[in-house]
């Protein structure tokens, strides 16, 4: 055995929340290596760890793993959270990609100029309202399931209910339109490992705020 897998980052959400998310779903324990400084992500550098000289990096399995989406289908094929065939993944990587589009732009949020921060703040809930969430309604209408493919519990599943939550801390009624997502969340949100991430003090991080900004430019920039 390996051990548990061991993530790099700072500590804060960012690209390496979703990887936290998929491995607590799937119930698999994880230790955290924060980057503090510079000299940490340098350090990281300079040891050959980094294939492309960036964070995210998981070590797991005897490999150092970066690429956020390369780590997360790699985490998802190892658990079975990734369908029972060709055709299940397919859809399972088209729901994937849109949610990781929109978490972008709910991620990057707290980054925006001031002057640009309501533009942005409702280019977030067009999106999400008009482009995003209608889909997944109606796929959850159409097969009347409980999961979004083949019936089972997969990483699209894990990683829509990620989004849904940072989108509401972004605006707390914007599931209001979109009742089988509401109850999707109550339904995933339930899942024993999920329930677990979500309670108080476990590895999942709370939203960035404007006062971190500046101590991650140190790290990153």
């Amino acid at each position: 055995m390996s051990g548990k897998p061991k993530l790099h980052y700072f500590n804060g959400r960012g690209r390496m929340e979703s990887i936290r998310w998929l491995l607590a779903a799937a119930g698999v324990e994880f230790e955290e290596c924060f980057l503090e400084t510079k000299d940490d992500l340098t350090k990281l550098q300079k040891d050959g760890s980094l294939l492309f000289q960036q964070v995210p990096m998981v070590e797991i399995d005897g490999m150092k793993m970066v690429q956020t989406r390369a780590i997360l289908s790699y985490i998802a094929a190892k658990y079975n959270l990734y369908g029972k065939d060709l055709k299940d993944r397919a859809l399972i990587d088209m729901y994937v990609e849109a949610v990781i589009d929109l978490n972008e732009l709910l991620m990057t949020h707290t980054f925006q100029p001031a002057d640009k921060k309501q533009q942005h703040f409702a280019t977030i809930v067009d999106k999400a309202t008009n482009r995003y969430f209608p889909v997944y309604e109606k796929v959850l209408k159409d097969h009347g399931q409980d999961f979004l493919v083949g019936n089972q519990f997969s990483r699209a599943d894990v990683q829509l209910l990620e989004t849904l939550l940072m989108a509401e801390e972004c605006k707390p009624d914007i599931l209001a339109k979109f009742p089988l997502l509401q109850s999707f969340k109550a339904r995933i949100s339930n899942i024993p490992t999920i329930k677990k991430f979500l309670q108080p003090g476990s590895q999942r991080k709370p939203p960035l705020q404007e006062k971190d900004v500046p101590k991650l430019m140190k790290i990153f920039h």
